[in-house]
């Protein structure tokens, strides 16, 4: 007897209770009611012949085979999302949704300014921003364009280098009044340094570059807005762009001659959105403003 195919809305439901973690919240985060939720687990459980979730005293955790699953459903909400998206206008008309990725601190202090002009020339598309440390997968279409901060390698993805973003020194005249001021590198590490837990690929591209590490720090965060902040707060000494940093007048540049970094910086895309209108307006506007952000350096594709 042929096993009947699940329908989509089981699996979305199954996906709903694994990043929930039980079937009262997935129920919520549907719109759905929790019967309604575990029925469609229990047919999905039944239509695999397999279990996919036991109980623990957090809720509901995932088998080790609905761990496999649940990544396969992720792929699967991945390319229900990307064909929304594509539905929402046709391939001719500058109008529908389109999905950027891009890092806290890019979605946060550098794109906004770019979308507000794009809205004014583009009143027709919608924009899903999605910030995020977590390299979004293109491929899967898990957005249709992204800001990165590493060359991408993928030969499917169309990656135009937009140029480098400087890094500097930073620190907040108040830190400074109580502190003072640094006069070589070398006396960073009697200061208050902020800088990340975790190593992200970016980071690792530029760290044998960094005059600190880890066990520097007396502030680790993997949130760029929370370095951001604390810096701003004046908690210490930290990186920033000196973009965002000339907005700040109370933000002084520290050992600019003994300390420069270079950020380089990408927007990239799937080639088959090369032909959507609404994805290449948004894609050539950002191309323009982040290179004019940047400050100079031709494009180039790759």
């Amino acid at each position: 007897m042929a096993m009947t195919e699940p329908g989509w809305e089981l699996y979305r439901s199954f996906l709903a209770v694994a990043r929930e973690g039980s079937l009262s919240a997935a129920a919520r985060m549907l719109g759905m009611t929790q019967p309604s939720v575990g029925r469609h687990i229990r047919q999905l459980e039944v239509a695999l012949g397999v279990a996919l979730f036991t109980r623990s005293p957090r809720g509901l955790a995932l088998t080790e085979l609905g761990d496999e699953l649940a990544a396969h459903a992720q792929s699967m909400d991945a390319a229900s999302a990307a064909l929304r998206r594509a539905a929402s206008g046709s391939r001719q008309d500058v109008r529908g949704v389109v999905r950027i990725s891009c890092s806290d601190v890019v979605g946060a202090e550098v794109l906004p300014p770019m979308l507000v002009t794009l809205r004014k020339r583009y009143p027709g598309i919608v924009i899903e921003l999605s910030p995020s440390n977590r390299v979004e997968d293109l491929l899967r279409k898990d957005a249709d364009i992204a800001v990165r901060m590493v060359r991408p390698t993928q030969g499917a993805l169309v990656a135009r280098r937009v140029g480098s973003i400087p890094l500097g020194l930073y620190a907040h005249r108040r830190y400074l009044k109580a502190h003072g001021r640094p006069q070589k590198v070398g006396e960073l590490a009697q200061h208050a340094i902020i800088g990340f837990d975790h190593e992200t690929p970016a980071l690792r591209a530029i760290r044998h570059r960094l005059p600190f590490g880890r066990e520097h720090f007396a502030l680790r965060t993997d949130s760029d807005l929370t370095q951001l902040a604390a810096l701003r707060a004046g908690f210490g000494i930290g990186v920033c762009q000196c973009a965002i940093a000339r907005r700040d007048r109370q933000l002084e540049r520290l050992l600019p001659d003994a300390f420069e970094l270079e950020l380089d910086t990408w927007l990239v895309m799937h080639e088959d959105l090369r032909t959507s209108h609404r994805v290449r307006a948004v894609y050539d506007h950002l191309f323009a403003a982040l290179k004019n952000y940047v400050g100079g350096g031709a494009g180039t594709e790759a």
